[in-house]
């Protein structure tokens, strides 16, 4: 490498370690207001949120920032940089641009907006009060298409939001993705609510105690595979998790007393989204390549230990392991065949978090369609009360009873993430995907679940997911993984096969 080029990546290198200290510092305040911070304390936090917010935007796209990149570029185009150095410029030249297209001032407006809104929202959701929550959605929305046209006018703003979280998806292609999947999930559905059957799950809402909770909270993410010197718990509203840095993946969730398995899938399925943050290649770390590289890709990974491994029939045997030493009065005598049909109960219900993996895709497709609404003008935020009855009445076959189990049910339009629901799915079907490869790898996943030992599993993962961070963008790394691009019949194939067996269709 010529010594002007490395004069030039040091500098680089400078940079993204100052860009990661900001994100570092706005992860902490974002993570604290979630969960242990105190509710008065939310319009100081948005403040700071937004200095820090406003100083991260002012660096990535000054002046001197933006002529070491295109340096770099030049540098890139002529060959003389390559390896990772090469897909630091690329990933930081196109996060530069993105950001470039928004005014700082606007960015710190934006922070300070979505901080507000998350506290509103949270009392909202308390209260069943969507009229308070109401007007923040109308901010938020405006506010996104206005980003979406100053990144690209030339295109859709929701297809441009979409690109925000899963690079290259439109609307056009989720459209496809829904029809080829309503096609599978709506027949079995009407097919299991026609047979009338369903399986004893009574003991799934016995009292287990708070306290006892937490300890199985630590028990599975034992389980899952990580250490616990690298992580954190919390508790919150609504489970989320976020990866902070080499070591330092936090997770929170929330206990109820009544659903201890709203608690095990919540763990499981945030433990997911942990490991894989954990699983970055260790060289990246400080660049903008650390941390995932798409939401579905990061939705994948969590899916994938929540649905693939820990809802699989071989899982129930360490599963039913910490239950039984844990609650022993409730779970001495479940087997686990029982266990196994309980957790993998399919009908119609209300909370997307807790909807079985048939149904899930369902609760997609109602926000998703509110979502196209909004950003296409023919609807405002004081109509999503009646679209989320009308959608699940369509796609669920049930009504809402209140707006806390209705549209306030998520956390993700108080912090603006409108184009994130799709990801849900599509992390779904990849699983689907990913698993046939890892199978005809010679990866045995049943033996793996069975013996409660995940090593070969996170071992594959790693290799062909985790450690390639932001390098890669979500089609190359399936392509990659799989030896194909994204098929969603591997989805469907995956649904009918297990559902048909439990239901006996």
């Amino acid at each position: 490498m010529a010594d002007d080029v490395k004069k030039l990546s040091r500098k680089l290198r400078r940079l993204e370690r100052k860009l990661w200290t900001r994100e570092y510092l706005l992860k902490i305040a974002e993570f604290d207001g979630a969960t242990i911070a105190p509710q008065n304390g939310a319009e100081a936090r948005g403040e700071a949120m937004a200095a820090l917010a406003g100083a991260h935007h002012e660096l990535l796209t000054s002046e001197k920032s933006r002529d070491l990149v295109r340096s770099l570029e030049k540098a890139a185009r002529k060959g003389k940089i390559s390896g990772q150095l090469a897909d630091e410029v690329r990933v930081l030249a196109r996060d530069q641009r993105e950001a470039s297209a928004v005014p700082t001032e606007e960015e710190a407006a934006w922070t300070r907006l979505v901080c507000e809104a998350d506290a509103v929202w949270h009392r909202a959701k308390a209260a069943n009060d969507w009229a308070s929550f109401e007007p923040y959605v109308d901010r938020i929305v405006a506010a996104l298409k206005q980003r979406a046209e100053r990144l690209d006018a030339s295109r859709d703003p929701y297809d441009v939001m979409l690109d925000q979280y899963e690079r290259g998806l439109t609307a056009a292609q989720f459209d496809a993705f829904c029809e080829q999947v309503r096609a599978t999930v709506v027949p079995l559905v009407h097919g299991i609510v026609q047979r009338g059957y369903q399986p004893d799950a009574s003991f799934l809402s016995d009292r287990v105690p708070d306290a006892v909770q937490r300890q199985i909270s630590f028990d599975l993410i034992d389980l899952v595979g990580i250490d616990r010197a690298d992580t954190a718990l919390a508790f919150t509203e609504h489970p989320f998790s976020e990866g902070f840095a080499p070591g330092d993946a936090r997770i929170a969730t929330h206990i109820y007393e009544d659903n201890l398995i709203s608690n095990v899938y919540s763990i499981i399925h945030e433990a997911g989204h942990a490991i894989y943050e954990l699983g970055v290649d260790p060289d990246y770390a400080y660049t903008c390549l650390a941390g995932g590289t798409s939401m579905g890709i990061h939705e994948s990974q969590s899916r994938f230990f929540e649905n693939i491994v820990g809802r699989s029939r071989p899982f129930m045997g360490p599963l039913l392991k910490i239950l039984r030493r844990r609650v022993p009065d409730t779970y001495g005598d479940v087997s686990e065949d029982e266990l196994y049909r309980a957790v993998n109960i399919a009908q119609p219900s209300l909370i997307r978090t807790e909807a079985d993996e048939l149904t899930y895709p369902l609760h997609i497709m109602i926000r998703y369609e509110i979502e196209r609404l909004l950003f296409a003008g023919e609807a405002r935020a004081c109509d999503i009360p009646r679209l989320w009855a009308e959608l699940t009445r369509k796609y669920l076959g049930i009504e809402v009873p209140d707006d806390t189990r209705g549209c306030l049910q998520d956390t993700h339009w108080s912090g603006g993430s409108f184009g994130y629901f799709p990801t849900y799915a599509l992390g779904s079907a990849y699983d689907a995907q990913l698993v046939e490869a890892m199978v005809a790898e010679g990866v045995d996943l049943g033996e793996a679940c069975e013996s409660g030992d995940l090593s070969p599993v996170r071992a594959r993962l790693g290799a062909k997911i985790w450690r390639w961070g932001r390098s890669k963008d979500a089609p190359e790394l399936i392509g990659g993984a799989c030896g194909a691009p994204f098929d969603a019949s591997y989805y469907c194939s995956y649904l009918a096969r297990k559902f048909g067996a439990l239901y006996a269709l």
